[in-house]
């Protein structure tokens, strides 16, 4: 079934929402600007949506600080949370197939959004409804009469920002931990993916959570992400995206009024193949690692590290699996597992970083080039012949283009590894389990996989070292960000 297809024959339950999302009503914008929302498969407009600016902002902020302050939010204990948080997951599920089709509106693979994508939303918000009743402090024994402990309350308002490779996804790595800790919410999804975000408001707003306390709205980041970003009442922001961006957020926090923040930033995460590695088995986490969600993802392993003792037999292995099996095409087909990539803009960064391989030397063992004359289409691309100075071996390219580099031994590649202003993720892959130990302890990096790449669950904490952010998503270690610890002393 075609993209257009599943838009105007309505499978689903409703129409497309195109409004922001306030004190659990849809609103148009204040100054009733909109923004088209492309399809990427046809180039095509899919539809219009509101785009919120500082008024907006305004509102939003007003309504998530009285649901926090006055409202009925503010006085459920941890339990009634958890319970609400579970209600949505529910209709979340209900829901699940509807859902992952609107996720696949952006270009994600149908067999992606169906299978990983929605599980992943769904176990991450069931993970923290768990955690909802279980955040406590402690009671600390100190010299003299006295009694001490410490309360964990909320941080307050919390203002998301999430960008678009995995919209619901982010949404729930977001939501999740702000929502058990008692906090508030104003989820800014980005300008690129809005429809899912606001089709889960609806669900929300059905699971009976109270007004004011998800807010969700669409808009650009130079006008909502600014206004939010800089606003006196806005406690924390949790941004998912860019270090550039991160960057004018941290400013922004200076600016105003020092509000907490947790940065997920960009990555060139590194995959290290050494030469008594099951080879068949690492050929196949390399190709998961780069063109998973066509390389849009912060911590694709878009630099493999091959021995040189088994360079050129991996690499055979490696462009023969991709052109095999590597299907480009219509995501709302099952057997696509390659889509187009978000938008114009990024698709022409990829297009352009590809040539720049080209000019700097690097061999194209694969693809290289736009695939069709329609749609954001770039074939799944392999350079060898890579060396650490080139552009394409040190920018992130966020597309599916992946740098093969050679090393020679365990000391060259760790200092190659961790030659980079980015650490989010590193693998190696080796039989010997004092080799791969010893690379944990000397990677800089938030998360290292041993003998596999990019297993992600909501039970273990993600996050960077370096530039690629600070303070962690997901587990039991996201919690820390989304509470104020209170200490309290009372004579006895």
């Amino acid at each position: 079934q075609s993209t257009w297809g599943f838009i105007t024959d309505r499978n689903m339950d409703g129409p497309l929402r195109s409004q922001l999302f306030i004190n659990n009503e849809f609103v148009n914008s204040a100054s009733g600007d909109t923004f088209p929302v492309i399809n990427p498969a046809t180039e095509e407009v899919i539809c219009h949506v509101h785009s919120a600016q500082a008024a907006d902002v305004d509102k939003a902020v007003s309504a998530a600080k009285f649901a926090l302050e006055e409202g009925a939010w503010g006085k459920m204990d941890g339990h009634q949370r958890g319970r609400l948080m579970h209600r949505l997951a529910a209709l979340i599920e209900e829901h699940q197939e509807e859902l992952a089709r609107m996720e696949s509106l952006v270009g994600k693979p149908l067999r992606d959004t169906v299978n990983e994508d929605l599980p992943g939303v769904l176990e991450c918000l069931r993970y923290f409804a768990g955690w909802a009743d279980k955040i406590i402090g402690k009671q600390i024994p100190v010299p003299g009469s006295f009694f001490s402990y410490t309360r964990h309350e909320p941080v307050g308002v919390v203002a998301a920002i999430i960008p678009w490779n995995y919209p619901l996804m982010m949404a729930a790595w977001k939501l999740g931990p702000a929502l058990a800790c008692g906090n508030t919410v104003i989820l800014k999804p980005a300008e690129q993916s809005p429809l899912s975000a606001l089709r889960l408001a609806e669900l929300i707003a059905e699971a009976g959570f109270p007004p004011g306390v998800v807010n969700i709205l669409p808009g650009f980041g130079e006008t909502a992400g600014h206004a939010l970003t800089h606003h006196m009442d806005v406690n924390k922001v949790a941004f998912t995206g860019s270090c550039e961006v991160g960057r004018l957020i941290m400013a922004a926090a200076a600016d105003s009024n020092l509000k907490r923040v947790t940065l997920e930033l960009g990555g060139k995460s590194a995959n290290v193949v050494f030469e008594d590695a099951d080879i068949d088995l690492a050929v196949e986490g390399a190709v998961g690692a780069i063109f998973a969600n066509m390389g849009q993802n912060c911590v694709a392993g878009s630099r493999l590290f091959l021995h040189e003792s088994i360079h050129d037999d991996f690499l055979k292995k490696l462009v023969a699996k991709v052109e095999k099996e590597l299907t480009v095409g219509d995501p709302f087909q099952m057997s696509t597992n390659q889509g187009p990539l978000v938008d114009n803009v990024q698709f022409q960064r990829v297009l352009q970083f590809i040539e720049t391989g080209k000019a700097e030397g690097a061999m194209v063992s694969t693809g290289g080039k736009r695939r069709g004359s329609s749609g954001f289409y770039v074939e799944p691309t392999i350079f060898s012949n890579v060396v650490d100075s080139m552009r394409i071996a040190r920018e992130e390219i966020f597309g599916p283009v992946l740098c093969v580099l050679k090393f020679s031994s365990f000391d060259e590649v760790l200092e190659r590894v961790n030659g980079t202003s980015y650490g989010l993720g590193a693998a190696v892959w080796t039989r010997d389990i004092c080799k791969a130990n010893a690379f944990v302890r000397k990677a800089k990096a938030g998360t290292v996989w041993i003998n596999t790449y990019n297993i992600n669950t909501s039970f273990v904490p993600f996050g960077g070292f370096k530039q690629s952010g600070f303070g962690r998503d997901l587990g039991e270690y996201a919690l820390q960000s989304y509470t104020e610890v209170k200490a309290v002393t009372m004579a006895v």
